[in-house]
């Protein structure tokens, strides 16, 4: 959203692109980051392959599963779509655009972020 701005920015992630895209995660998306989602171009997978559902349901510790009915208390659906396939339409809507992605780094430090010349130093690897 912020390049569709015209704002430059970079994108710093601790891990390698293969460990993230490898980690398998849950995928509950709230109706508000799905409409952010599509907004910023990045839905049409997760429209395709996700599910909306009224709610979910948890389990924990032997006891029953409990409905927590998002779209009874909320007003609202939720999306069930992968955060691993999120992560996979991320990176592709990031390299489509040509943005910076830095894989990998560490000892991350945001610098003089109250003034127009914000910065971010950072050591690359580990």
């Amino acid at each position: 959203m912020l390049h569709q701005q015209g704002v430059d920015s970079v994108v710093l992630e601790r891990q390698s692109r293969a460990r993230v895209l490898e980690r398998i995660r849950a995928g509950l998306l709230e109706w508000g980051s799905v409409e952010v989602l599509r907004a910023a171009g990045v839905g049409e997978r997760m429209d395709r392959e996700g599910e909306v559902h009224d709610g979910t349901a948890i389990a924990w510790a032997g006891r029953s599963r409990m409905l927590i009915n998002t779209e009874k208390y909320a007003g609202r659906s939720v999306m069930m779509y992968g955060q691993t396939a999120l992560t996979e339409d991320l990176y592709a809507a990031r390299d489509t655009m040509g943005g910076v992605i830095i894989d990998e780094a560490a000892e991350v430090t945001p610098g003089d972020i109250d003034t127009d010349a914000p910065y971010v130093t950072y050591s690359k690897g580990w």
